[in-house]
């Protein structure tokens, strides 16, 4: 249980008001102490129509790193998009997330640098994301098995990933055998009108407030008819058939925890593989914190033990 020192911290930090230039320096302090080991540029480039999509690979091993090109075909991969509202975070403040990640799961990590809101509206940070996933999919030259990719983010990037996987199976370009979704923000309203209980408990003292999600949408989206949108907010789609094995994290103090829960269960009763597990005691964003802080061991477990399960 969180005690009553700690929740009236939290209440002093759970500030309500998004200053994008703001929170864009504060996200800046996660670029200190970074863990950048085995780390490369990918072979190829990736293109969104014109723009080229940056991105990052972080390696496990130095053997793995150093191997030929034509041996990685063996190697498992985590696809990576990290959170930060659409608005805030890059690669470069989830480098020591992507290194440690790499190291604990034993997986090549391929971070994505999506273009931000509010330059950058709906839906052109997807894309972006999508461009990525569909150059590892289909792109024989990177000499990658599909079947080993599995599609991954956090927060706003766990909506990347889910929204992804949702264009994938529509559009029939290549289609993820796993996804995992830690403390995805899948839903479209975050207002007293939200159908959540954990958007009305949780969204006011545990530093991610229901305020802000409501302002993070409003910046991400390029009008508000894009929250009807199942690839803007993936809990809208009807038809949750055929979509990949799933991992769901939620956390037990986050405005997003119920979401995240209600969309694997549409998922399982849609007749997929879906393992839904509740962090007790953490909040939003705990997953950036760092290998030994025992809510992040607590999801590697999950996370290691769900791919050993689920892999080819």
């Amino acid at each position: 249980m969180i005690s009553k020192t700690m929740r009236a911290i939290l209440h002093a930090l759970s500030y309500s008001n998004v200053e994008v230039d703001a929170a864009r320096r504060l996200a800046d302090l996660k670029k200190l102490d970074a863990m950048r080991i085995f780390v490369k540029k990918l072979d190829t480039k990736v293109y969104n129509g014109e723009y080229e999509v940056p991105v990052r690979v972080y390696f496990p091993s130095e053997d793995a790193m150093t191997m030929e090109a034509s041996e990685r075909n063996s190697c498992p991969i985590l696809l990576f998009f990290h959170g930060g509202g659409w608005v805030t975070d890059s690669v470069e403040n989830y480098d020591r997330v992507c290194s440690r990640m790499a190291q604990d799961t034993k997986h090549i990590v391929i971070s994505v640098e999506y273009r931000l809101a509010p330059e950058y509206r709906f839906p052109t940070g997807l894309e972006d994301c999508y461009a990525a996933a569909r150059e590892l999919y289909t792109n024989p030259d990177l000499n990658i098995d599909p079947d080993k990719i599995t599609i991954m983010g956090d927060s706003a990037g766990g909506n990347l990933a889910a929204a992804v996987c949702l264009m994938a199976r529509d559009r029939e370009e290549f289609m993820p055998k796993r996804q995992i979704l830690i403390y995805p923000a899948l839903g479209n309203c975050y207002t007293e009108q939200s159908p959540y209980e954990s958007v009305h408990t949780n969204g006011t003292d545990y530093l991610l407030t229901s305020e802000r999600m409501e302002n993070y949408l409003k910046l991400y989206e390029s009008s508000p008819e894009d929250r009807e949108n199942p690839y803007f907010s993936p809990l809208k789609e009807k038809d949750l058939s055929d979509m990949p094995d799933t991992l769901i994290l939620t956390a037990e103090f986050d405005p997003l925890r119920d979401e995240g829960e209600e969309y694997g269960k549409r998922l399982e009763q849609a007749g997929n593989y879906v393992e839904i597990h509740r962090i007790s005691n953490a909040l939003h964003g705990y997953f950036a914190l760092g290998i030994r802080f025992f809510h992040v061991q607590e999801s590697f477990r999950h996370m290691n033990e769900f791919l050993k399960k689920r892999e080819v």
